[in-house]
């Protein structure tokens, strides 16, 4: 039991996991739980006691109980407890002002991650303002590599989706030679097909690995299906670039999407015999999964979104992207809520040493707007996010979902000074399509002649 008084009110909180969800910035998914504060003046008391409580508690206390959840075991079995002994003495509160100093460098971050737990990290950042969400996120740098380095300082990668209804080829073909001609692909160019058919899956991938080498481009590509099929189609010789899995933050969840630990392991283990690259996992998140999933053991959506995280870098992934307002208004109501919950997984993610992307996204009931996502896309464009989305017209046109552009990238990049992935860059330039600052889009012929062959 936590409880203080304030006012003459006494606010007393049940156990940690109902002080971190009393803490939690107001969001729709949290109300749906029952788990929010009902009052701002109950989330202040909760974030007043949450600052003071000292970070050996998550040591000792767990918002699910390990006995019954795989990723609680795998959270202890994380953590670093030689480095954890650094920060030890500190509370949620210290170890804000701590991550805002100066003398917490980028190098000093990347030594503390495995010194933090996910439930740590998504305590302070309970705690913090979206300025300090940014400021934090920005002195992270996690660098990964496939066939285009993602994530160096400088740099804003892009992953291409070439959606299609119907998985045309033509259709996908189109989208993909329009992102390319406006340096949009270097993070990965991934598909969601619109079917599970294997066959059909097969030849997806065959095609985007034929276009990669027909154009001779440091790109990496991957068709968003279970990860089974995917296991399935590199046993059988399909060119398998990118193992993809959507993940939760709990046992339960990711029981729901198909998958367990067990699972994510043999991937891991197929991909390093493949070695078609240093870094072949790709994985996908959002707030609300668990809930919808009836697996998020009464803790509040961002905590346990958090806790996915642990599970993405035990595979030490190339990619991974929080689709912050995908998964509707039910659990992220505005544009408001859908800025602070991407900035809260983009700091956290950054914190815990994932290379964080994020689909800068809204579904078409949400109390959202373009300009919501182009606020968005500015700020996290300062924090240094490794990747966003590029969908022809920022309208995708399968998952029928408001996300990002090709031009959205173009207008980042130019903005704040940023260049795409650097053998990505160098192929630009080699292609006579970017010359380090504009776009050159006379060249298209030029593309859907090489494409062709």
């Amino acid at each position: 039991m936590y409880k203080i008084n304030l006012k003459n009110k006494t606010y007393k909180f049940n156990d940690l996991k109902d002080l971190m969800a009393k803490a939690t910035p107001l969001r729709s998914g949290d109300k749906l739980a029952g788990v929010a504060a009902e009052s701002l003046s109950e989330m202040v008391a909760a974030q007043m006691l949450l600052a003071d409580l000292p970070l050996k508690t998550f040591t000792q206390q767990f918002v699910i109980d390990p006995e019954i959840d795989e990723v609680s075991r795998l959270i202890i079995k994380q953590h670093d407890l030689l480095k954890f002994q650094n920060i030890s003495s500190l509370c949620v509160g210290e170890l804000r002002n701590y991550l805002l100093s100066y003398e917490c460098t980028g190098v000093v971050l990347e030594d503390l991650r495995s010194a933090l737990t996910p439930e740590m990290v998504a305590a302070v950042s309970k705690i913090m303002r979206n300025q300090d969400l940014i400021a934090v996120a920005a002195k992270c740098e996690v660098v990964t590599k496939f066939r285009s380095t993602i994530g160096l300082k400088g740099r804003l990668s892009t992953r291409l989706q070439p959606n299609h209804a119907t998985d045309d080829k033509a259709g996908i073909a189109a989208s993909i030679i329009e992102g390319l001609m406006y340096a949009s692909g270097d993070a990965v160019i991934g598909i969601n097909p619109a079917t599970d058919d294997i066959n059909q899956l097969g030849q997806l991938i065959t095609m985007l690995d034929g276009v990669r080498q027909a154009i001779d481009a440091p790109i990496q590509s991957c068709v968003l299906t279970h990860i089974t099929n995917s296991i399935l189609l590199a046993k059988k010789k399909i060119p398998v670039d990118l193992f993809f899995q959507s993940i939760g933050g709990s046992e339960g969840v990711n029981r729901s999407f198909g998958v367990s630990l067990e699972v994510l392991h043999e991937a891991f283990e197929l991909g390093r015999e493949l070695n078609r690259g240093q870094n072949y996992m790709y994985f996908e998140t959002g707030q609300g999964s668990a809930l919808s999933a009836n697996a998020n053991h009464g803790v509040d959506q961002q905590t346990i979104e958090t806790r996915a995280y642990a599970v993405a870098r035990e595979f030490k992934p190339l990619l991974v992207n929080t689709v912050v307002g995908f998964i509707g208004p039910e659990y992220l109501y505005n544009g408001k809520q859908i800025i602070r919950a991407a900035l809260e997984d983009h700091f956290c993610g950054k914190l815990l040493g994932l290379p964080m992307g994020c689909d800068v996204c809204y579904t078409n009931h949400a109390d959202a707007d373009q300009n919501d996502m182009d606020n968005l896309l500015t700020l996290l464009g300062v924090a240094g996010c490794s990747f966003i989305m590029g969908i022809p017209g920022s309208d995708d046109i399968m998952l029928n979902y408001q996300s990002t552009s090709f031009h959205d990238a173009i207008y980042l990049r130019n903005v704040l000074g940023l260049k795409p992935a650097p053998e990505f860059e160098a192929w630009l330039k080699r292609q006579q399509i970017w010359d380090g600052q504009l776009i050159n889009t006379t060249n298209f012929q030029q593309l859907n002649y090489l494409l062709q062959a």
